[in-house]
């Protein structure tokens, strides 16, 4: 069964809500929006991604974190934290005893890894091309490094291999394509259905209002056709801006 993950960017400059959800109090109450909308898990977010956008320092990114974290921990919310920060991690271990950790670097740091084995935490494990290095503005620049998707099968599962030695149980492992890091347009295309090459994992799939559904992605209708591809071969999870718009493709 496919489940939601509402996107909260708790940041001034995000490609498609920047500067929204940035206050603490707006943040607060669109998490609980987004669950009651329908969405399983909230992704919650403090940096930026996009092309250009510059890199937080760990300390601010626990500045414009902590008091949504703070506001949501009696609230029985389910989420996940966006972050490549062990500091954020060790922080919001403090707060909560479990939350998911969503690493759009693939754990590239060592100290991540021991973070989350340390803490038993559930992770995504999004691909970033081997040849960035962990630099999510260099995986921007570097496109036609990655053509097909068995680069990014091949990545990934080494990846995951890395970390279960590193002590992460195979079984608390999400794995993530990471559509829109460093791929061909064609390729983020064929990536909604990358579900189909790790069947042993829980995959989530992050296509929403992203530059290759085209002009229009800002509206639903393109993001509902990149999610019925991505349900139908057999996601866990999509990550997406419209919770409510989305859940007409989960039969409700």
């Amino acid at each position: 069964m496919t489940e939601l993950v509402g996107i909260l960017n708790v940041t001034p400059d995000s490609f498609s809500d920047g500067g929204t959800w940035n206050e603490s109090s707006a943040a607060i109450g669109r998490a609980k929006t987004l669950l009651a909308e329908g969405a399983a898990y909230v992704d919650i977010g403090a940096e930026s991604t996009r092309p250009g956008a510059e890199p937080l320092r760990p300390d601010e990114e626990w500045r414009r974190l902590e008091p949504v974290l703070g506001g949501l921990a009696a609230s029985g919310l389910r989420f996940s934290i966006d972050t490549y920060h062990p500091q954020t991690v060790e922080r919001g271990k403090a707060l909560f005893d479990d939350f998911i950790v969503n690493d759009v670097t693939g754990l590239h740091d060592p100290a991540m890894q021991a973070a989350v084995a340390r803490f038993g935490l559930r992770c995504i494990a999004s691909h970033l091309p081997a040849a960035a290095h962990g630099d999510i503005q260099a995986a921007h620049k570097k496109e036609q490094h990655v053509t097909t998707e068995q680069q990014v099968v091949d990545e990934l599962g080494e990846k995951i291999e890395l970390l279960v030695t590193r002590g992460i149980r195979r079984a608390n492992i999400i794995v993530d394509p990471g559509i829109g890091f460093g791929k061909t347009p064609e390729l983020n295309v064929r990536l909604l259905e990358f579900a189909k090459h790790f069947p042993q994992h829980e995959t989530m799939i992050g296509y929403s209002r992203k530059r290759f559904l085209g002009e229009q992605r800002m509206e639903l209708a393109p993001n509902l056709a990149a999610g019925r591809v991505a349900v139908a071969s057999g996601a866990a999870y999509l990550r997406v801006h419209d919770v409510a718009g989305h859940k007409q493709l989960l039969g409700a």
